[in-house]
Order: C-alpha cells, then sequence, then structure tokens
C-alpha cells in the first residue's frame, strides 16, 4: 500500500480527522541464535522490507480509535481504561503501548490509527514486535516524548511481558527498532550491546519460506520453553558462577557442571541448556565466518542450529522438519567442499522464530532461486498436504516516520 492509497484509507475511516502522519516497522528473520535472547545469548537478526504501515493522527478528545486493514473491525477505546481485553484483538497491542508510556509519566491524548502490514500472520517473522515497534515510534513522534529506538525497543519488550503475556527476550524488538539495510544486528542480549555486520552473501539470496500452519502453540510453549531453561539455570547455578545459560560456553567446564546438575539422566532441563550454550557459540562461530566471507561454514551453522532446535530445544515439528528436509535434499553437493561455492545451491537452512510453525530461512544462490522455490514447494506438499509460500528476503533499515 502506498502512502496515497494509506493517506485515502486513513480519510474514509476517520472521516474528519487531521491530516495524519505515516510510519514503518519492519518485520525481521534471525539468521542464527534461536530461543537464546531470553537466556543471556547473542543473536544476529535482520530487519526486513515486509514489515507494518501505519497513519495516525492525535485527536482532541482521550478516544483511541484503531483500525487494521488486515483484521478489522474498527476498535473504539476509552482511554481511561486500558486493561487488556480479549475481545480487543489485536488492537491489544496499541493498547499496551499506550499505557506503558503513559505509566512511564508520558502525555497521551487520543489518536486515530490506521495500520496495513505485509507481513505473513503467525509465520514467526515478528508482527506483534513490528505492531508494537511502530506504534510506539508514531506515539514517540507525533507526541516528542524523546525515546531512543533502545528505548522503544526496551518498552516494547514489556508490552509483550507485562501486558500481552509472552516472556520474550529482546531480539525482536530490537531489530525492528534498530535494523540497517544491507545489515544484520550481533546483539548481546544480556548487555545490548550490538554490532552491525554486513550481510555480504554475494551471488546468494535470503529465502523464507512459511509453512502455512497455524502456530497456535507459540505462545504457550514459548512460556513453557522459558520456564524449562530457568528451572535448568537454577540447577547449574548449584555448581557454577552464572546468571544466565549462555555465560556458559560449550567446554569441559560445561559437560562437569552438566554431570554435577542433572547427572546420569539428562532429561528436558540438560537439553535446553545443551541448546542454549552450543547456539550461542555457534553464533558467535558463524558471524566470525561471514566476516571473512566464509559462506559455507555460516550456512553450515544454520544447519545445525535447526538439528539443534530439533533435537535439544524440541520446537520444530513436522512442517518445519519437512520444509527443511526439502531444503536439503534440493541440494546434493557437499556443503564443506570450499571448491563447490561458486555453485552450491543451497548453503543452509533452519526454521526461525519461535517455531512451531512459522518459517524457515535459507541461502540460496541467485541462479537457483527459482528451481529453490518450484522443487521445494513441491516437496514440501509432499510430505505435509501444506502449500509453503516463499519470499526473497530483502534488508531494511529500523522503524521510522515516512514521507
Amino acid at each position: 500500500m502506498k502512502i496515497n492509497e494509506l493517506r485515502m484509507a486513513f480519510a474514509n475511516t476517520f472521516a474528519g480527522s487531521k491530516e495524519p502522519r505515516f510510519f514503518y516497522a519492519p518485520g525481521r528473520v534471525n539468521l542464527i541464535g534461536e530461543h537464546i535472547d531470553y537466556n543471556g545469548g547473542y543473536v544476529f537478526p535482520c530487519a526486513l522490507t515486509l514489515g507494518t504501515y501505519a497513519a495516525i493522527s492525535p485527536r482532541e478528545d482521550d478516544i483511541i480509535q484503531v483500525y487494521s486493514a488486515n483484521i478489522e473491525p474498527l476498535v473504539i477505546i476509552n482511554s481511561d481504561n486500558l486493561a487488556y481485553d480479549p475481545a480487543h484483538g489485536w488492537a491489544n497491542n496499541p493498547k499496551a503501548v499506550t499505557k506503558l508510556l503513559r505509566d512511564m509519566g508520558h502525555t497521551v491524548s487520543g489518536y486515530n490509527l490506521y495500520v496495513w502490514g505485509n507481513l505473513p500472520h503467525s509465520a514467526g517473522l515478528s508482527s506483534s514486535a513490528s505492531m508494537n515497534v511502530l506504534v510506539a515510534t508514531a506515539l514517540n513522534t507525533i507526541f516528542s516524548f524523546g525515546l531512543t529506538p533502545v528505548d522503544i525497543a526496551l518498552l516494547c519488550q514489556r508490552a509483550e511481558n507485562e501486558y500481552l503475556g509472552v516472556n520474550c527476550g529482546i531480539m525482536d524488538q530490537f531489530a525492528s527498532a534498530m535494523g540497517r539495510k544491507d545489515h544484520a544486528i550481533l546483539l548481546d542480549c544480556n548487555t545490548l550491546d550490538y554490532k552491525y555486520v554486513p550481510l555480504e552473501l554475494g551471488d546468494y539470496k535470503l529465502i523464507l519460506a512459511n509453512t502455512n500452519k497455524p502456530r497456535v502453540l507459540a505462545d504457550s510453549k514459548y512460556n513453557e520453553r522459558r520456564a524449562e531453561c530457568e528451572q535448568a539455570l537454577e540447577s547449574l547455578q548449584q555448581f557454577c558462577d552464572i546468571n544466565n545459560l549462555c555465560d556458559l560456553s560449550f567446554d569441559s567446564k560445561f559437560i562437569e557442571s552438566c554431570n554435577q546438575a542433572f547427572g546420569d539422566e539428562k532429561g528436558i532441563a540438560y537439553k535446553r541448556a545443551y541448546h542454549a550454550v552450543s547456539e550461542n557459540d555457534r553464533v558467535k562461530s558463524a558471524t566470525e565466518a561471514l566476516t571473512r566471507g566464509d559462506l559455507i561454514s555460516f550456512g553450515a551453522a544454520m544447519t545445525a542450529s535447526h538439528v539443534s532446535l530439533r533435537d535439544f530445544y524440541e520446537v520444530t515439528g513436522h512442517e518445519l522438519d519437512s520444509l527443511t528436509y526439502a531444503a536439503y535434499e534440493f541440494e546434493a553437493m557437499t556443503k564443506f567442499d570450499e571448491s563447490a561455492l561458486p555453485s552450491a545451491k543451497m548453503l543452509g537452512s533452519r526454521m526461525t522464530g519461535a517455531g512451531f510453525g512459522g518459517c524457515t530461512v535459507s541461502i540460496v544462490h541467485k541462479n537457483s532461486v527459482d528451481d529453490f522455490i518450484r522443487e521445494v514447494g513441491q516437496r514440501y506438499t509432499e510430505l505435509t498436504g501444506l502449500v509453503a509460500d516463499f519470499y526473497v528476503a530483502e534488508t531494511d533499515d529500523g522503524a521510522r516516520e515516512i514521507f
């Protein structure tokens, strides 16, 4: 939807409203480092050219009117009552952001908000974070609060945690607020130290594939996994001085600590810790490989990440495993042969996001993109009976006003 179309849609929805201003917040794909942002680990996301757009204008009263072109209908909110209301559905997102801004002492009057997005719903590309960062960026701008993008990311994480009941880490909000075109972000989720890493893939493209399986278990299982990680951390803290699982490295000290904490029966808590610690090490080695131009090692790390998410974190499921299996089938060439790099069709593939449905991300040679989409799509349908959607991913800057 272009700005002129957004302006017309806003005017038709909110007749007589003041002239709106326009904003955009991207979705994100995490290239590697899954389910470790809340364990104090490193993640490596990039913002996408898929995201959420808004037209917004302030009102003279305290009424908040919000309309989503993707979901409908119009939701009218008395801003004296911003409590969570299941009947308000998606509108609880702008309510959460508004309430937290007011709790911080900022004055937010009523407003009219029209949103439209091109992120596939429930695909694991952070449509919820995109929405919250969008609203926070828009309100911060039109009411001149002076919040930084990092402030906005933290605010929107609180909205998910405290208001919407999803115990997420900071990655999704940070990537949406802080993205930079042609770069990914190496983010230490424990300290919020970060650096932009050029995403130089040469002749390769990022391909997102949506399983189109509804992620009905994602939030509940997400919270369950987080609780299991907290249990694993408490057990390990009896034998080593750590604040987060990812304070450990995958070495002899970790193995010794696990033997002491979990004994011979390596159950669920051990498996969750194993994934978190090994995945954090993978992020560091993978980004080092990307920096030196070693795309084969980077792709291999992505594939190893999926295996760990499948076997140790247990968040993949039949559909995501089928998509990655189809991608591995597509690439018959040995991935560790450096001489194969100029012609290797696919270098690595993994699930991205919370899991239990959603998307995979793959690195595919530009000359093989059409074949990849056709052949992997056909194989996925054979394995699951579902039809996947594919997107050639492009990077983008973070949330901003658009003109």
